[in-house]
């Protein structure tokens, strides 16, 4: 028990020595954190907004959270009561060479291509960027199911962002019967989307007659509209085309086949049938008797 005695007693002397000074050194190290991981978010909002499409932002962010970082453990050392000159000698040595290896090898370094709060298509899933870390990214599906995918899933497979671009083009088919006016339906497609105020006029909606297909004409409408509008617009152009269409009096196609026969040919069929059907009802025919002379 003596030895465990001694250690005691030197812990007891040694806070009563420097425990003011360790209380002061934690308490500034906590809140020089606090303080730089709130300048860190501000920056990047404030950067965000001026420069939304470049990665400076990001590089200049990271660097001045490092300085910052550095600066507040340095007071922290200080204020514990280590050497002012040798503390931050060390320390300015650690920033450099962190502020080194962001600005030459991250441009090597694999990043993901999207950030949180995106809108992504990452293989066979859709929803919203939540979070990501080194190890993996957390994904929120429009129907309320979470996913954690790993990073290297991800790296490897195709993604698509909707966030790189502000407008998406709306893609609205219809079919309709070949006896149907073209050009009327070509008319009333194009107005159900400039009539939309959520279209874009530049460029304009247009109307094409994608196929001709076995048992209808097939058309597509296509118009812009912004990204953030893009499933509404989408769903109630649908919508808007179906009931306009039965307003004009223009009819949809359904899949269908027509069958032509040749009118002297099924007659012909029509007549073997009906002299077999005869005979049948007949019956054997008797033989004639033979006259004996």
């Amino acid at each position: 028990m003596n030895p465990e005695l001694s250690r005691m007693q030197q812990f007891g002397d040694t806070l009563a020595q420097h425990g003011r000074e360790m209380v002061i050194a934690l308490a500034v190290l906590i809140l020089g954190l606090l303080v730089a991981r709130w300048i860190d978010k501000g920056l990047r909002n404030l950067l965000q907004r001026i420069m939304p499409k470049t990665v400076y932002a990001t590089v200049a962010c990271n660097v001045v959270y490092i300085l910052l970082v550095t600066s507040v453990v340095a007071l922290a050392a200080v204020e514990f009561g280590a050497k002012p000159t040798n503390i931050f000698r060390l320390l300015t040595i650690i920033a450099l060479i962190a502020v080194g290896l962001i600005l030459f090898l991250r441009p090597l370094l694999p990043s993901m291509p999207f950030k949180v709060g995106n809108t992504v298509k990452a293989g066979t899933l859709l929803g919203k960027v939540e979070a990501i870390t080194f190890i993996n990214t957390r994904l929120r599906t429009f129907d309320g199911k979470t996913f954690f995918v790993p990073n290297s899933q991800i790296l490897n497979d195709v993604v698509i962002n909707y966030h790189f671009t502000q407008t998406r083009r709306v893609k609205v088919d219809v079919s309709i019967c070949y006896d149907q006016d073209l050009l009327k339906a070509k008319r009333v497609l194009e107005a159900v989307m400039t009539e939309d105020a959520r279209v874009k006029t530049k460029p304009g909606p247009m109307v094409y007659v994608l196929n001709l297909a076995a048992s209808a004409v097939e058309l597509g409408g296509r118009c812009w509209v912004d990204n953030k509008d893009y499933w509404v617009a989408r769903c109630e152009l649908l919508e808007k085309t179906k009931l306009r269409f039965d307003q004009e009096g223009i009819r949809f196609a359904f899949p269908q086949l027509d069958l032509h026969l040749n009118p002297r040919e099924a007659m012909e069929e029509q007549g073997i049938c009906s002299a077999a059907v005869s005979d049948q009802e007949a019956g054997p025919q008797a033989e004639p008797d033979e006259t004996i002379a």
